[in-house]
């Protein structure tokens, strides 16, 4: 078990019951025109665990940490999450997540703290990792977690999970 995989279980064991009870509300609408609305949101999540899961894969098997970005709003667009039915929706992030923590808990502590002094975690990355400075598996790892809780406080109104 990782320090990443437990804080991404107690997220979600913490999340879920709070998003069921949002499907008895609007969330469909966009708080603003710009804004993506509850659907939208964790829409957002479910793709974001889509990329992430296989970055923490394919990290194992190559020598650096230079991994495609998504464009976040088409991707949003693209798969209509806005009229997704919610509680579609956190199953699908649920799963998707717990999956996630067991891949963590395959990466072997060598692979996962491995420094990579060829990366793209200063461009893909919610917390950028500084170009010039090495990165780890373990930083994208919790850089993917602590995105999540960033938008988790954003979406059911919690001020902090840990």
């Amino acid at each position: 078990m990782s320090d990443h995989s437990d804080w991404l279980r107690s997220l979600v064991a913490e999340a879920v019951p709070k998003l069921e009870n949002l499907g008895a509300g609007d969330t469909a609408t966009r708080p603003e025109p710009t804004a993506w609305s509850p659907r939208e949101l964790l829409g957002h999540l479910v793709d974001s665990a889509a990329n992430n899961h296989q970055r923490f894969v394919r990290a194992r098997f190559q020598d650096d940490l230079v991994f495609p970005g998504y464009d976040q709003d088409a991707w949003v667009e693209a798969q209509a999450y806005a009229q997704a039915p919610w509680d579609e929706l956190v199953v699908l992030w649920k799963a998707y997540n717990l999956h996630l923590a067991r891949v963590m808990d395959q990466v072997p502590d060598h692979v996962r703290h491995r420094a990579h002094a060829r990366h793209n975690l200063d461009e893909i990355s919610w917390l950028p990792v500084a170009a010039d400075r090495p990165a780890t598996l373990a930083e994208l790892m919790e850089d993917y977690v602590a995105h999540l809780e960033h938008h988790l406080e954003s979406l059911i109104g919690a001020k902090a999970f840990r």
